[in-house]
């Protein structure tokens, strides 16, 4: 076997989402010393030269990396076999360790989960950690989102169709004016109570009224404050919401923990949604969901996602 002729499929089976297991084997298992010598010279994006001791070394950070990359499958399955309410809690928990730029999936949780999900998700929450969601979110979030992430996961909503019009409309201003406040929109206790307590028919209402009275959507408000655009968005339109996420996941320089939303939301939606959320992907990006795992993805990880997108409930 020569392995620089098949030196580009080697790169591409270590890079990207997951890696490419068979390609690996075929490529890298059966090929000489003199052929590894090659690859570790001319893959510059995982080695280093060291020209004093005239050696190709693993670069650091690309094992950190590659190692996180053959993690995903198996990360994806002990996903899937978990009981729903463990695997929202773990990704609470885990949000809070990772810090603020994570706090998105708490808001994802609480808001595109039904009040019975979410109150089994603070229940095992419990169960595994000792703590309450609502305490750890409380003392270990040090920003202004504190308020807006504590009433969020506390929220048990009505979920029945009825809305009540004038109380739809008179929030639409309140909302309009937390928007023009001195204040920022984020630590204003009217908004927060809206967003919390309200039924998702009644929050899509109010957000009608609010594009009637003023001309644009809230979201166009919003755009300089992520979390509560994330809220909005989960709450109303969870479908566009998901696959703006899948998108920034499946990009070829997506963050290491950006990626990790990819497997997080296919199998927490596997058995709700993700036909919807399909859909809406093929609407917002010209492309199917599993047109674009095919692209970017490799190996075991990519076939047990596309099994997951493609069976039927």
């Amino acid at each position: 076997m020569a392995l620089p002729g098949g030196l580009e499929s080697l790169i591409k089976a270590f890079s990207g989402h997951g890696v490419d297991e068979q390609s690996i084997i075929s490529l890298l298992g059966r090929s000489r010393a003199e052929h590894r010598r090659t690859f570790r010279k001319e893959c510059k994006e995982f080695f280093i030269e060291d020209n004093e001791r005239r050696f190709e070394r693993w670069d650091d950070h690309s094992i950190k990396l590659i190692k996180q990359e053959f993690m995903r499958f198996k990360n994806a399955v002990v996903l899937w076999t978990m009981h729903p309410w463990e695997r929202d809690a773990r990704s609470i928990w885990g949000a809070l360790r990772e810090g603020p730029e994570s706090y998105g999936v708490i808001v994802e949780v609480a808001c595109t989960r039904s009040s019975e999900e979410l109150l089994g998700a603070r229940k095992a929450y419990h169960s595994l950690f000792n703590h309450s969601i609502e305490e750890d979110i409380a003392t270990q979030v040090e920003g202004r989102e504190r308020k807006l992430l504590v009433a969020l996961v506390s929220a048990y909503r009505f979920e029945g169709p009825k809305v009540n019009e004038d109380t739809a409309k008179s929030e639409a201003e309140i909302l309009a004016e937390a928007m023009n406040a001195e204040q920022k929109p984020i630590e204003n206790a009217e908004l927060i109570r809206i967003l919390s307590t309200r039924s998702k028919p009644h929050l899509k209402t109010v957000y009608k009224y609010y594009k009637d009275l003023y001309g644009k959507n809230i979201n166009e408000d919003l755009d300089h404050d992520l979390i509560l655009q994330a809220a909005v968005q989960c709450l109303c339109t969870p479908h566009k919401y998901f696959s703006r996420v899948l998108d920034a996941a499946l990009r070829d320089n997506a963050h290491t923990s950006t990626k990790k939303a990819l497997a997080r939301v296919i199998v927490t939606r596997a058995d709700t949604d993700i036909q919807e959320i399909n859909e809406e992907y093929q609407n917002q990006y010209g492309v199917s969901l599993a047109q674009k795992i095919v692209e970017t993805a490799s190996g075991n990880y990519k076939e047990f996602l596309l099994t997951l997108i493609s069976r039927e409930n």
